[in-house]
């Protein structure tokens, strides 16, 4: 398997990591996880923001990498960009958790360039 597949599941556990950090050293409520993260402040708060924002960047990566790889680009082009994509959206993560807003933006930015980049080099 090509490094840009593992980097799928990478992206695919993200969200995950969020979600632990967001409910991290709190009175967990399984009965309503959700409610109970909506009533979050301060970091928490902002890795739930983390999360969700993770869950939506998924697919677009997901398919943009399956795309280059069903269309024959350049290996060494897709797996750069998938490990990009996954450094700039760790990133993007801690610099929300930071409250880093300017920061996160760059990150995210720099992320969503690698899922066009991973179309562009499959045209």
């Amino acid at each position: 398997m090509t490094i840009a597949y593992w980097s799928i599941l990478a992206a695919a556990l993200l969200p995950y990591f969020a979600a632990v950090a967001a409910k991290a050293g709190s009175a967990y409520d399984n009965r309503a996880p959700r409610a109970q993260l909506a009533q979050a402040t301060g970091w928490r708060q902002r890795a739930n923001w983390g999360q969700l924002n993770a869950f939506e960047a998924f697919a677009p990566f997901a398919a943009a990498v399956i795309v280059a790889q069903q269309l024959h680009a350049p290996q060494d082009q897709i797996d750069a960009l998938a490990l990009v994509f996954i450094a700039m959206r760790v990133l993007h993560l801690a610099f929300y958790i930071l409250d880093r807003p300017t920061l996160r933006s760059l990150a995210w930015t720099v992320g969503f360039a690698c899922v066009i980049g991973l179309f562009v080099i499959a045209a």
